[in-house]
């Protein structure tokens, strides 16, 4: 008992001094991220502890999420650059800088405020014009990634020349504070004009459809501008639109510029793996997911199409309580539909939204243009691409995977030596059955109890690679219940008083729901093991109607353990490359 004892205080002595050099690695790495490159920082850290390396990396992951999502949460403080304001302009602690002059330009009154710095109405002398100045206040205390961020903002909208995006005029620096000045729009923005409620269809559309062109010209030159909202959308007193607030744009490869690439030598790396760019209730599913490299023009085209959604509905296609709920939801779920919450919209134009929204990116709209294509057929009322649909899209989308499906990466090993639990559990069972015992006990312990310690050990396994996602609790909420249906044949035999192993087929039958729900969460491809399953049933139904040897028990485990263990490699071979 002493020893025992011992044995446990040791053990917890041991938790607890990992847990602190956890804690004093993370606390580190953190502090230190905010002056020096993440991505170096974390392969340091994790090269100078390879035992913490699946905690270090989830953990960190996780921090710069909570980081992100709070930024986030600033990001639309009264965003109106241009826009007629309405009531006071908020103030800051700091000294206000209208009234003092950067370069040739007089700063006359701030009109816009939000998480990428502060547009002012300025004059501008030389030319005796009215424009707008954006810059970050105290630039001497603002974080390098802030500095830079204004000004690949200034470069990538300078590079832009299209009618309905607002034209750069000057890129200028001030005593080491970076500035940019552009045209001043008298107007409001579309966030405010969706304050008073929903638009009609066809002025919706209209509006929209020069903003779709803009960033389709974006698109063209180049430049990805992965923060669409309306508040981004400035609409002047003659009621035209203009797209504003390059902060977040990205710069990537053209067709007829091959030699650029992204991260060349005009694009500031200002972004990391994981990092989430937009803003919650406007972004795409791989934006919400920190996916940085899988964000590429359909990323805008979902934009387009929830900022559409907003302005059919008066309220954007997913909003929670929160910034982190909203993003859980991007992520998840489906939107609502329109011609709930807006009868008046028919269902042409609202399957067009739907197709900007879809959360694969090969099922969306391939470029702005295809879906300015598909607006203006609308107001021509000519038929829609969105509607149609041919026998392979239906194929692929049915086998395509899931945003969800990187977690499978947790569970690739682990579903390995679950194969191989169920297939020794099968061979066991048959070794019985063979041997003649009708005694229900021994089954019940082999299943019941043998299958709930291996539950409770997978379980306990998986919770140690990591926080546990929701998608992840209902799978093992499926394969749990799948689990208890199992076990449950037994009493159902004893109630009907049939011979043990009489409804054994069935299993075939759970197993089958269980891949098929996976299919629905996860991946296409587990189809295959669902029909595989479904199969099985009914051959093990045959074989134990011809009666002896009977091996139909054997096959269950080796068709259900074969469905568990390659795709377990698959992604067991995935999680090594990362």
């Amino acid at each position: 008992m002493t020893s025992r004892t011992e044995n446990s205080r040791d053990e917890h002595d041991d938790v607890r001094v990992r847990d602190e050099r956890l804690a004093e690695v993370l606390d580190r790495l953190i502090n230190d991220s905010q002056r020096f490159s993440s991505a170096e920082l974390l392969d340091q850290a994790v090269r100078d502890n390879p035992d913490l390396e699946a905690d270090i990396r989830e953990l960190y992951a996780t921090a710069m999420i909570a980081a992100d999502v709070a930024m986030l949460q600033s990001d639309e403080l009264s965003h109106i650059m241009g826009a007629e304001t309405h009531g006071a302009v908020a103030t800051t602690a700091s000294p206000s800088p209208v009234g003092t002059k950067i370069g040739e330009y007089e700063l006359r009154e701030e009109i816009g405020r939000g998480g990428m710095g502060v547009v002012y109405r300025a004059y501008q002398q030389s030319l005796d014009r009215t424009v707008a100045l954006k810059m970050i206040p105290n630039a001497a205390f603002a974080a390098s990634q802030e500095l830079a961020r204004l000004r690949a903002e200034a470069l990538a909208a300078a590079r832009l020349s299209h009618p309905n995006i607002v034209p750069v005029y000057e890129v200028g620096e001030h005593d080491g504070q970076p500035w940019f000045s552009m045209q001043f729009v008298k107007g409001t923005t579309l966030s405010m004009r969706l304050a008073d409620g929903p638009m009609a269809a066809e002025d919706a559309v209209r509006l929209l459809l020069p903003v779709v062109g803009a960033i389709d010209s974006a698109h063209r030159g180049g430049v990805l501008h992965r923060d669409l909202k309306p508040s981004n959308v400035l609409i002047s007193r003659a009621g035209e639109p203009f797209v504003t607030d390059f902060g977040l744009a990205k710069r990537v490869p053209t067709p007829d510029d091959s030699l650029v690439i992204a991260g060349g030598s005009d694009e500031v790396n200002l972004t990391q793996s994981g990092a989430i760019l937009g803003t919650p209730s406007w972004m795409s599913p791989e934006q919400a997911a920190g996916q940085t490299d899988a964000i590429d023009v359909t990323s805008d085209v979902y934009s387009l199409g929830a900022v559409l959604f907003a302005m059919l509905t008066g309220r954007p296609p997913f909003q929670g309580a929160s910034p982190f709920d909203t993003l859980l939801m991007v992520m998840e779920q489906d939107p609502p539909a329109i011609r709930v919450l807006n009868s008046k919209v028919d269902t042409d134009l609202e399957m067009v939204v739907l197709k900007c929204l879809q959360k694969p990116r090969d099922l969306r709209y391939s470029s702005a243009s295809e879906l300015a294509d598909d607006l203006t057929a609308w107001l021509n009322k000519a038929p829609v691409s969105a509607r149609r649909s041919t026998i392979m899209n239906v194929i692929s989308r049915l086998f395509r995977e899931s945003h969800h499906v990187t977690i499978l990466r947790n569970w690739g090993l682990l579903w390995m030596l679950h194969s191989m639990v169920l297939l020794v559990l099968c061979l066991l069972t048959n070794a019985c059955q063979i041997a003649g015992v009708t005694s229900r006990l021994p089954y019940v312990g082999l299943w019941v109890i043998g299958l709930g310690l291996w539950a409770a050990v997978f379980w306990n396994l998986r919770s140690r690679s990591g926080p546990i996602t929701s998608i992840e609790r209902q799978i093992a909420h499926v394969w749990g219940g799948s689990m208890v249906a199992s076990s449950m044949l037994f009493a159902v035999e004893s109630v009907m008083n049939e011979p043990v192993l009489t409804f054994s087929p069935i299993l075939g039958c759970i197993a089958g729901i269980v891949f098929l729900a996976k299919a629905g969460m996860l991946s296409g491809r587990f189809y295959v093991q669902a029909v595989a399953l479904f199969a099985t049933s009914i051959v093990m139904a045959a074989m134990q109607r011809q009666g002896t040897p009977n091996f139909s028990i054997s096959l269950f485990g080796v068709v259900s353990g074969l469905a568990f263990f390659v795709p377990g490699l698959k992604y067991y071979r995935q999680q090594k490359q990362t």
